[in-house]
């Protein structure tokens, strides 16, 4: 068993060094420095708060449905980094390239891929087209938290499952 675990870590590592790795690439490193902002508080309660105020029914309901997810699934990854404190890729391995103010607190899972994907699944479930630009905007978000050194991929998967996972949870509850 701890062989398989070894073998799962250096295939994760090698996809988390062939993402960051191009952090030198003026373009993208300029195009994840912003997109990874629309996983942060500001944007993602911005963007919940935003509906809730502004529209009717029935897009008034998928905010809160979202407001919702956010609160949830925000509680459980606060927790989670407490039980399972692992370190952030940066700290780790030798050869991570980081931008400057790193964040400290523990990697897993990646609480902006979990608060994007927990916002974005209400809007998705209700209007299915809408997943052909929320779902790879959401997934450019997780990119770049391995872009910028700070998850691992792993990080990133499992807060996008925590995020949908409490985003259907809210749908079910509201």
């Amino acid at each position: 068993m701890a062989k398989l675990v070894h073998h799962l870590y250096q295939f994760e590592c090698n996809i988390y060094s062939m993402i960051n790795n191009r952090y030198d690439q003026k373009g993208l490193n300029l195009f994840f420095h912003q997109i990874t902002h629309l996983g942060g508080a500001t944007a993602t309660i911005s963007f919940t708060v935003f509906f809730i105020l502004c529209f009717d029914f029935p897009t008034k309901l998928w905010g809160l449905e979202s407001a919702l997810s956010l609160l949830t699934s925000h509680l459980f990854v606060f927790s989670t980094k407490k039980i399972y404190p692992r370190a952030r890729p940066y700290l780790s391995l030798p050869n991570a390239r980081v931008g400057k103010n790193p964040l400290k607190d523990h990697s897993f899972p990646s609480g902006h891929t979990t608060a994007i994907f927990s916002i974005i699944t209400p809007f998705i479930f209700h209007l299915p087209i809408l997943g052909l630009v929320l779902f790879p905007l959401a997934c450019c978000v997780g990119v770049s938290r391995v872009f910028l050194g700070l998850h691992y991929p792993s990080d990133v998967l499992a807060g996008a499952l925590v995020g949908m996972g409490f985003g259907l949870l809210a749908i079910n509850i509201i």
